[in-house]
């Protein structure tokens, strides 16, 4: 287990460079009631440096995405009545897909049965493309489905997620949360960041535990935020462990300065988005 201290930041950027430079990140997310998931996910990635975000959302949820931020594109995919998506959406995603550099998929979409037959379909089409994995992707996910993929996918569950996903309890993985991380991330040759205090990162040959963040951050959408950050920082060419782990320093520093600013109770995911930018500009020089 190789311990990891230092934090990877994004080159300067050139001054010939136009969006085109800095990826394209698709973001499968939102349902009926749960839009702001879409909304948070979609602005962390554009306040994380993305050249050009696309948000795909079922019809119900996509209006109100759209209004969320005008930043951003959104796609209104097929549904079912109940306002998700399903297995019939796949293909309108994958379309989308074909002009990404990194798919993140999760954030709102819910836990029903058509999720599962959804999220299925994707992966099983793109063994090859980078991806981020968070939310109700992680409640529905079979691990078999990631036996083929040749690009290691990056999983950022919360403690009761990735409990569910090793078929343990919380108390068990928080007891643990090291080596049970370790393990699974070698076990199934994918990223994990374990999300909580002390956020892990590992690869199952890496391993980096964040320093940054606070209490405030508890609170509905945080995880969203991230989703969105870490792929934005994939879709600038960064490997994938470089992205989790400025990923989640970054995450955590945005937190840490709204809280210095407002104080923790009052912190809300919308602050980190937009604190993110001067998160960035926070990330220390590499040690001579």
């Amino acid at each position: 287990m190789k311990r990891i201290t230092t934090i990877s930041a994004l080159p300067p950027r050139k001054a010939d460079a136009h969006k085109g430079n800095f990826g394209r990140v698709l973001i499968v997310a939102g349902s009926k009631g749960m839009s702001g998931a879409a909304v948070l996910c979609g602005s962390a990635a554009l306040r994380s440096g993305a050249g050009l975000v696309t948000v795909a959302s079922p019809p119900d949820a996509q209006p109100i995405v759209a209004a969320g931020n005008p930043c951003f594109m959104t796609a209104a995919i097929p549904q079912t009545s109940a306002g998700q998506f399903n297995h019939h959406s796949a293909d309108a995603i994958l379309q989308l897909a074909d002009d990404a550099d990194v798919v993140a998929i999760g954030p709102g979409l819910g836990n029903r049965p058509d999720v599962a037959e959804l999220l299925k379909a994707l992966l099983t089409a793109l063994p090859g493309m980078p991806l981020v994995l968070d939310a109700d992707a992680l409640n529905v996910l079979n691990l078999d489905w990631l036996t083929n993929h040749t690009v290691p996918p990056v999983l950022t569950p919360h403690p009761g997620e990735f409990a569910r996903l090793r078929n343990k309890t919380i108390a068990e993985i928080q007891g643990d949360r090291e080596r049970k991380a370790y393990r699974f991330a070698e076990m199934h040759k994918i990223i994990l960041t374990l999300k909580g205090h002390g956020t892990i990162v590992t690869d199952g040959e890496r391993i980096y535990t964040n320093e940054t963040g606070n209490p405030g951050m508890a609170t509905g959408g945080s995880g969203d935020v991230l989703t969105g950050c870490i792929a934005a920082l994939i879709a600038q060419r960064m490997p994938s462990y470089d992205a989790a782990v400025l990923g989640v320093w970054a995450h955590g520093r945005a937190g840490d300065r709204v809280a210095e600013r407002i104080g923790q109770t009052g912190l809300i995911a919308g602050d980190l988005v937009s604190e993110l930018p001067l998160a960035f500009r926070d990330v220390p020089p590499p040690a001579p």
